[in-house]
């Protein structure tokens, strides 16, 4: 029992611990376990049973292979490890616990995790964590990166195409606006009402028409009718 909370109790401090001490040889051996057992049973905080006793002869580990604490202990629905005796022991004990170790410092080992050793691990755990959100954020931040690069590109090529046909639309409509006809040697002749002159039946002989020109205007007068 020494060797089992001594080693537990270094591997994990503050580990608590519910004791029965019972004879572990003779004819009280079997009753005294059996009733330990449905004690610890009984005990919701109780994780795990271990039974431990150091090694000796032959009869003296007989009660751990007695028919009824090995139907007792394989009864128990609280996990039972059974540490009887050196690795060389094998009472029945062994083949019905949950857990068989070779020794109590042994059962203490297998039972109880290392503080040392679950912070090293969660700590490794933590730092993997660490870098795999690291990884991931700039794996996204590249990814952002890479597509707002592509939208600019993408952007930039529909203004551009938008821009020209803009361009060929003004180039169109200022080769269609009258001042365009005007440059290319083209006249307006408007009537005294400032009405455009179509057809030479809208002017009689004498008339005053207004001429626009590219650059500049001038007044005219109608003398005759061209034939």
């Amino acid at each position: 029992m020494h060797d089992v909370t001594v080693n537990a109790s270094e591997r994990w401090p503050g580990i608590e611990f519910e004791i029965r001490e019972v004879a572990v040889q003779g004819m009280q051996c079997v009753p005294e376990v059996i009733g330990a057992l449905q004690e610890l049973e009984a005990v919701a905080e109780v994780d795990v049973i271990i039974i431990t006793r150091g090694g000796g002869s032959v009869e003296d580990l007989l009660p751990f292979s007695n028919e009824s604490l090995v139907r007792a202990v394989s009864d128990c629905r609280t996990p039972i490890v059974s540490a009887i005796g050196h690795e060389q022991d094998a009472p029945l004990l062994d083949f019905v616990s949950d857990l068989r170790a070779s020794t109590p410092t042994d059962a203490a080992k297998r039972v109880v995790p290392s503080l040392v050793e679950q912070e090293s691990i969660v700590n490794g755990l933590r730092n993997r964590a660490r870098v795999s959100v690291a990884n991931h954020f700039e794996r996204e931040a590249t990814q952002i990166r890479d597509h707002r690069r592509r939208m600019t590109t993408v952007i930039s090529h529909i203004v551009e195409r938008s821009a020209a046909q803009v361009a060929h639309l003004a180039a169109q409509v200022r080769s269609l606006s009258p001042a365009a006809t005007l440059d290319r040697g083209y006249a307006i002749v408007l009537a005294g009402d400032g009405s455009i002159v179509r057809d030479e039946s809208q002017v009689k002989d004498e008339q005053i028409v207004d001429i626009r020109l590219a650059k500049g205007r001038f007044a005219a007068t109608r003398i005759k009718e061209i034939r």
